[in-house]
């Protein structure tokens, strides 16, 4: 006798599910995917000896304001590349959706604090040569939607 795996099962309920008219499990998603917060993936190379520098204004002046401004951080990392860790900053910001993160950046750029320590960081030349930006959304099955 062939048995039936619980997968067939769940498959076959939402089937019936979807022919009565009940939301699928698919609907339920894609309605969540419309919640879902807004990502930018930013990654930083330092000129060369300043990465320390830019670590510093991070954790002194930058993650401050981009609170104050509504960006919530995800996280921040370093690459374990040999040569890369040596002048490279990737970091997570979200938002709740793409308007609000123009708005946030806006504000951000606009900031007398922001403008003071951005010139004080750079009295030594400036820290960051190159900016790279990664727009993400998250699939519907991400945790961290």
């Amino acid at each position: 006798m062939k048995r039936t795996t619980p997968h067939l099962l769940l498959l076959a309920g939402t089937m019936s599910a979807c022919a009565l008219g009940v939301p699928s499990i698919l609907a339920d998603h894609h309605k969540k995917s419309e919640r879902a917060r807004f990502f930018e993936l930013r990654t930083y190379t330092t000129h060369d000896g300043k990465l320390p520098e830019l670590h510093q204004r991070f954790s002194n002046h930058t993650n401050k304001l981009f609170v104050k401004h509504g960006m919530q951080l995800v996280g921040y990392w370093t690459p374990t590349d040999e040569e890369k860790s040596k002048n490279t900053l990737v970091y997570m910001l979200a938002y709740p959706d793409r308007k609000s993160r123009d708005a946030a950046w806006d504000a951000f750029r606009n900031d007398a604090d922001w403008k003071k320590a951005f010139a004080e960081s750079r009295k030594n030349g400036p820290l960051v040569a190159k900016v790279e930006s990664q727009f993400l959304s998250p699939t519907h099955y991400s945790p961290i939607r």
